[in-house]
């Protein structure tokens, strides 16, 4: 899963019809409604603003008018492609006087799109996961060496009638964390998720 560094632009010319493809890079819908807000203010002779959005928990798509499936879906359809998250892929449109029919029209906008990427610099995401341990006291020191190691945050620990820590690491490595934990302890550690 890639995002975006910076934001991406492309233009294409088919039949006279300009296709402005973007690509910003963004973590909710909310920024989403005031960038297109932006666009549209920018351009406001283009015909069409149809825009993708792919985030984390909330994605949707816009035709803007055009017959339905035509502009968004192929935009969508580059983003997945593209393995892209928090990301919205925005085209406008200027009318250049002939109709483009409905195959015309997905695979300039589609193209659009795919041409910005082209621009784009991607950075891979690194997915985070939870994992919470139980340890004895006198092994919190070497414990958080290794916490160190692997780059892991601390969330919370507790002391209870032992030391509970909870940390947020990169889920690739959280196998290699328990078994590098549970050789160090020499078996003694409890995981508790």
């Amino acid at each position: 899963m890639y995002q975006l560094a910076a934001p991406a632009f492309a233009e294409i010319e088919i039949k006279k019809s300009r296709f402005l493809g973007q690509l910003y890079p963004l973590h909710t819908r909310v920024e989403a409604r005031a960038r297109l807000a932006d666009i549209r203010a920018q351009h406001p002779g283009a015909v069409h603003v149809c825009w993708a959005l792919v985030c984390t928990g909330d994605s949707g798509l816009d035709d803007d008018g055009e017959p339905s499936g035509t502009a968004a879906k192929p935009m969508y359809n580059v983003l997945v492609h593209k393995d892209v998250t928090n990301v919205l892929a925005v085209v406008v449109r200027y009318w250049g006087g002939t109709k483009l029919g409905a195959g015309g029209l997905t695979r300039a906008y589609g193209q659009a799109i795919s041409d910005a990427f082209k621009t784009a610099q991607l950075i891979a995401v690194e997915t985070m996961a939870d994992i919470m341990f139980s340890i004895a006291f006198a092994d919190e020191s070497q414990v958080r060496r290794l916490i160190e190691k692997y780059q892991a945050q601390v969330l919370e620990v507790s002391y209870t009638e032992s030391t509970q820590m909870q940390l947020s690491m990169k889920e690739k490595q959280i196998t290699s964390f328990i078994d590098e934990l549970t050789e160090m302890l020499k078996g003694q550690v409890h995981i508790i998720s």
